[in-house]
């Protein structure tokens, strides 16, 4: 039975506050900071609060009356006797009386677009914002009118509290194919266009051609067929090319416009423009926009980098420290080096639980992900709901079709289908991903690691994700008092990621010899270390620092060859990364061993008293160490043996641990950011790849015999050339002869 995680409703306002507030109608559109909410009701009062993708968004209130209907949504057929009016100035020169029939009937239909609606969907009350009734009711798409898809109506409530929020810029949409975004951004930015004056609306898309063709197929239609009370006189052709001139407001359209008998020019002038750029980096730049449609911006390849060009159009979206316009980008990933790579970046970069000191992301903007289930065709019920799992029972389509089978099912069925071919079931993957991790697919060529193992651990890993194989925390002095024992607290914010804790007895063993304190479980496993020397960096990122814990076999009560932490993180300062590091060593009481190029982690363990903890190069006799290696331990970087035998222990680790090791039993590698990593991993550009270093160095340090100083062993070891894996089929084939 699948259990949808997309949304929830939760309840973090108090009822009485809730009821006392919308008593007085004292509930405010836009964020409120009391409560931590985003509020998208116009009327003052507010009903259910969605949770989704962090983002709490509270409702209006259901309104005594709610459509009824045919308990479906449904468009209203617009009047016959409407229809034929084509303009304002058609409506002027109606009589009176025709026209008091309808005064009702447009009000009625601001007030929605306004307020949004509420209708019956087999049988539960439905709210859909007004930027949502616009694109049902009054959009006209390929197809002719849209289909109402529960998932679109999720979409436009999050899209709304982008709009609402303040702080936001709006929205990074990482989306599936044909889940209809470009007709609904079409929708919106004409929706906006028409009732703005002094404004200015831009598209942009993977080319100049294919933002020209969402101009003139999408925008220019639905502004075309908008009925006359919505639609302002336009300036130019009717169906113009390259930009899309409002003269006059749609807004003014109000009873009072339509009952005066006004000249037109009397009437303010709108000099509101929609138009089109031909992609690159400084497109938009030094304008004024009120929205901008980002179409495909997962596509970018020349330019190739989405993320030069939205630090250019952001600044198109304030005024100072004040948002003024919004971006609404959606997209489905290429692969890592045809834009895919930078546009994961701009993604996680605006998840709403990181914010700095101002309340806004990295990026400004607000993630959405909504699962292919939510929104693939040919599963999506009569009522506009996903047909997650095979019906027991009959179940229609729109057009009276049967659904026979579960959306679920179905994908899984694809999914068996392209085994055979890696790069084809990534592309699949991407096309139309359940996780964020399949939106990310990147491609197979060219890896040195066998990515068919990497991908099956990945994909076993988001099956078993509610099974909390994984812990966030942090670790703690007990009591605050530094060198004393250490503690593990669960905390959604920590840097830690654990999946394995030792018993209590076993956890701080720490062996005193002659005044240096020495680990006292080395037997049972070890730590690999990725560290860095500088605090801040000029762009204020720089590489993080990275730690991993892996155990050996042993006769204890602890899961063998498991990777039990991963810390990826980079603290405020250099010193606080020291610490944790040091913390995680005394807590499981194992070893570490770090490169020795950026010292000052192992000179302050040593300042600390904990030099027994840092391991010394296992390739060398410790009478051939240098000075500095005797002094502070660790192992250096620059010998190309050294890289070749970090690499080759991944490799190695990789084949007997990730993925199907046995017949229907996987790794328990559970850290997908240290899989990722391993999936990208260029042994020419180690520096990228924290994580792969330092799970490495973790594997290197817990098989240390297999590098001790013997002539007749050492040599093939350390010398090793590495295979490339073809990654195609169900097993990946070494490729002879490379390197």
């Amino acid at each position: 039975m699948y259990k949808q995680n997309l949304y929830k409703i939760i309840q973090p306002v108090r009822l009485n506050t809730v009821k006392r507030l919308n008593k007085s109608k004292k509930w405010q559109y836009g964020y409120n900071k009391e409560h931590d909410i985003v509020v998208i009701s116009k009327t003052g009062m507010i009903g259910d609060i969605y949770e989704i993708q962090n983002l709490k968004i509270a409702l209006p209130k259901q309104p005594n009356k709610v459509f009824k209907g045919n308990d479906k949504w449904e468009v209203q057929e617009y009047p016959k006797e409407l229809n034929k009016i084509k303009t304002i100035f058609d409506w002027r020169s109606l009589p009176s009386d025709f026209k008091n029939n309808w005064y009702a009937y447009i009000d009625s239909e601001f007030t929605k677009r306004e307020q949004g609606f509420w209708f019956y969907n087999k049988g539960i009350p439905t709210y859909i914002t007004g930027t949502h009734y616009m694109y049902l009711q009054w959009t006209k798409i390929d197809i002719g009118k849209p289909e109402f898809r529960e998932a679109n109506r999720l979409f436009f409530i999050f899209w709304e509290a982008c709009k609402a929020d303040s702080r936001s810029y709006g929205m990074c949409y990482l989306k599936n194919r044909r889940s209809g975004f470009s007709f609904m951004a079409s929708g919106e930015v004409v929706n906006l266009a028409t009732i703005s004056s002094d404004s200015r609306y831009g598209i942009l898309s993977k080319s100049g051609a294919d933002a020209k063709k969402m101009f003139t197929d999408k925008v220019v239609p639905i502004s075309v067929n908008y009925p006359f009370f919505f639609k302002p006189i336009q300036d130019g052709m009717d169906r113009p090319k390259t930009e899309l001139a409002y003269r006059v407001p749609a807004s003014k359209f109000t009873r009072r416009k339509l009952t005066t008998n006004e000249a037109i020019e009397d009437i303010q002038g709108l000099d509101t423009t929609i138009d089109w750029k031909n992609t690159g980096d400084n497109s938009y730049d030094g304008e004024k926009l009120a929205l901008l449609v980002h179409d495909e911006a997962g596509k970018w390849e020349r330019p190739e980098n989405i993320l030069n060009n939205w630090r250019v159009t952001k600044t198109t979206l304030r005024l100072g420290s004040r948002v003024i316009g919004k971006c609404m980008m959606g997209s489905t990933s290429n692969s890592a080096d045809k834009g895919g790579e930078n546009f994961k970046k701009l993604y996680h970069d605006s998840d709403v639980t990181k914010r700095n000191r101002n309340g806004q992301t990295r990026s400004g903007l607000y993630s959405l992900f909504i699962p292919m289930e939510w929104n693939y065709e040919g599963f999506i019920d009569s009522y506009g709901l996903p047909v997650f799992d095979t019906p027991d029972a009959i179940v229609k389509d729109p057009y009276g079709d049967e659904i026979t089978t579960g959306v679920i099912e179905h994908w899984e069925n694809e999914v068996e289908g392209l085994k055979q071919d890696q790069d084809a079931l990534n592309e699949f993957y991407r096309q139309f991903p359940r996780t964020e991790e399949h939106a990310f697919r990147d491609e197979t060529k060219n890896s040195i690691f066998n990515l068919a193992k990497i991908y099956e651990q990945i994909d076993y890993n988001d099956e078993v994700a509610n099974l909390s194989q994984i812990t966030v925390g942090s670790f703690t002095w007990q009591n605050g008092i530094k060198d004393t024992k250490v503690q593990f607290t669960p905390n959604p914010n920590g840097r830690f990621k654990i999946s394995w804790v030792p018993n209590v007895e076993q956890q701080n063993n720490i062996i005193i010899k002659n005044g240096i304190k020495y680990p006292g479980n080395e037997h049972m496993g070890a730590f690999g270390c990725d560290s860095y020397d500088i605090s801040g960096t000029t762009d204020g990122q720089g590489s993080k620092g990275a730690l991993h814990g892996l155990t050996k076999f042993s006769m204890e009560n602890a899961p063998a060859n498991h990777f039990f932490l991963e810390y990826i993180a980079r603290p405020q300062t250099a010193e606080m990364f020291f610490e944790d590091v040091l913390m995680a060593l005394v807590f499981y009481g194992m070893p570490l061993l770090a490169e020795n190029n950026k010292p000052r982690l192992l000179y302050y363990l040593k300042r600390r008293g904990y030099r027994g903890y840092s391991m010394n190069r296992p390739d060398k006799a410790r009478n051939k160490l240098s000075i500095t290696e005797k002094e502070i331990g660790g192992i250096p970087n620059s010998s190309e043996d050294i890289r070749q035998a970090h690499a080759a222990a991944i490799e190695t680790y990789i084949n007997d641990y990730v993925g199907i090791i046995n017949e229907g039993q996987y790794g328990t590698l559970y850290f997908n950011t240290t899989l990722n990593d391993w999936a990208k991993f260029d042994i020419n550009k180690r520096t990228k790849f924290d994580a792969a270093i330092s799970s490495g160095l973790a594997i290197m340090a817990c098989n240390k015999n297999k590098y001790k100083p013997n002539a007749t062993r050492v040599k093939p070891k350390l010398n090793i050339n590495f295979s490339k894996y073809e990654n195609k089929g169900t097993i990946s084939k070494i490729i002879k002869n490379y390197g």
